[in-house]
């Protein structure tokens, strides 16, 4: 009986730095190689690094584009493929390699790197939602705005090396004399808050900052953002994860929306998967089914 000679799809790995000498992630590449399947690995040194891979990635022609580090590496990823042209678009693949992996979490992606990798080759593409922030900024996971914040900036780097998404917690609580909340005004469609919030998540996807579930319910295929507003003086529950499923909590305001804008009398900074961004207006917006991406079958944040 003749083999299948038929060609196996490429992709291309765009892996953080920090990973380059991850000795586990190295065999399961030469396992796909040995079964036939061409990877190409490329290693980021500095910022800009991810979307000049993206584009050689188009003149490879591979088939995936798999991002290989945390939430950040994956935002990076993400946006630049966004802003390809649809035609060209590669599908996006998922290797958790970084402190939180909230999104790789929150979507079942295997936690062994050669089941992750067997999965962003081979796995079924599915369409999901990106979101826009002010034109020229995007999150695939999740923005959030307030204490939390800064908590998830200004962890620092050896804390989160040897207690991972729990450092979060911890590194919170150290500095809960540093609460202050942040008057703002947010609307959207048939939706009107208006106060002081100590912690704002808007999710595409449903955790943050090392496992915190601020949007419980967000669905990254539904064309809405899950809006959570935790107001007053929350905070010290909130990092203790014990009032993110209290839908009657009056303290916690909830909203799904496709679109939402932010305004605040003085400068705010909400991080976007990673990427800090300030100012004093925000417009957020769905884009829907704008990224295809390869899930498991059974992705609980599908719907």
């Amino acid at each position: 009986m003749e083999s299948d000679r038929s060609p196996r799809p490429a992709s291309l790995i765009i892996l953080n730095g920090k990973n380059a000498s991850n000795e586990e992630l190295r065999q399961a590449v030469q396992e796909q190689r040995q079964a036939g399947y061409p990877v190409h690995v490329r290693v980021t040194w500095e910022h800009g690094d991810g979307q000049r891979y993206v584009q050689e990635a188009v003149s490879l022609g591979v088939q995936t584009v798999i991002a290989g580090g945390g939430d950040g590496t994956l935002n990076e990823i993400a946006r630049s493929l966004a802003l390809l042209p649809p035609a060209q678009r590669p599908c996006l693949g998922i290797l958790p390699l970084g402190t939180a992996n909230d999104f790789a979490l929150s979507c079942a992606i295997p936690a062994r790197l050669d089941h992750a990798l067997s999965l962003a080759i081979l796995g079924k593409a599915t369409a999901i939602d990106l979101i826009q922030v002010n034109r020229d900024h995007y999150f695939i996971n999740m923005a959030t705005g307030g204490f939390g914040t800064r908590i998830t900036t200004e962890t620092p780097a050896k804390l989160k090396s040897v207690l991972g998404g729990a450092s979060y917690v911890v590194h919170g609580l150290l500095n809960i004399d540093r609460l202050t909340a942040d008057e703002c005004v947010i609307r959207g469609p048939d939706f009107t808050w208006a106060g002081k919030a100590v912690v704002i998540g808007i999710g595409n996807g449903r955790q943050a900052g090392g496992g915190q579930a601020l949007c419980p319910n967000a669905l990254i295929n539904d064309g809405k953002l899950q809006l959570r507003i935790f107001a007053a003086n929350e905070l010290l529950p909130i990092l203790l994860n014990s009032l993110t499923d209290n839908e009657k909590n009056p303290h916690i305001i909830s909203a799904e929306l496709p679109w939402l804008e932010i305004r605040a009398p003085h400068e705010m900074t909400f991080n976007l998967d990673g990427e800090p961004l300030t100012g004093k207006k925000f417009m957020i917006s769905v884009l829907p089914a704008a990224l295809s991406c390869r899930l498991p079958p059974q992705c609980p944040l599908l719907e």
